[in-house]
């Protein structure tokens, strides 16, 4: 039984929606404000991206690295995950999402991190079923955040989402990953590693 839903609060001016598309939270609109290098995973990658997670995603613990809206920890746990770990620079950001899982019940399922990312990994001894990494384009943010999780922060078997631009030259990943997805769409090239 799903804990009760607070009252919907008014989205603030100026603010953009997105939507969870499946799970517990289907078809539910949340706000959050736009920012500098703020880029939602869109409704069609976020439905491929969790068609093939769907056989993982139950009971996960998963971390959403440049969490921005929060559009992929947010659908993760609305899907069946068990917690989320929201790590990014912006504190207006985690705030939102923080207001987020409030409304929606799930304060205790989702904690909010106002640190650099590799900050974030170096001192978390956690390990995660399913990381997603969706930087701001083009600034080389993914390659040393890949680096830190390889080393021992990935629970057994864990998946690995990459999200950057089209053109961008993709980082090296751990020996032993294993790409098992790569689509495109748009100017957006999303990936998803199996690790070992």
């Amino acid at each position: 039984m799903s804990p009760p839903r607070k009252p919907r609060r008014a989205a603030p001016a100026g603010a953009s929606q997105l939507r969870i598309i499946g799970g517990l939270w289907r078809g539910r609109k949340l706000s959050f404000l736009p920012a500098d290098g703020l880029r939602p995973t869109t409704d069609r990658v976020r439905e491929t991206l969790f068609n093939w997670l769907a056989p993982m995603i139950h009971d996960a613990r998963c971390l959403d690295l440049f969490s921005g809206s929060g559009a992929l920890g947010l659908e993760a746990l609305s899907r069946g995950a068990t917690h989320c770990d929201f790590v990014d620079t912006n504190g207006a950001n985690l705030r939102h999402i923080s207001s987020h899982l409030d409304t929606l019940g799930a304060s205790d399922r989702g904690h909010c991190h106002n640190r650099a990312a590799t900050d974030f990994l170096a001192a978390s001894p956690s390990r995660w079923d399913i990381v997603f990494i969706d930087p701001p384009f083009g600034r080389e943010l993914a390659a040393p955040v890949l680096t830190q999780l390889a080393d021992g922060h990935l629970a057994a078997q864990a998946q690995v989402y990459l999200e950057c631009a089209r053109q961008e030259a993709l980082p090296t990943v751990a020996p032993g990953w294993t790409l098992h997805r790569e689509k495109t769409a748009g100017n957006v090239r999303y990936l998803l590693y199996h690790t070992p």
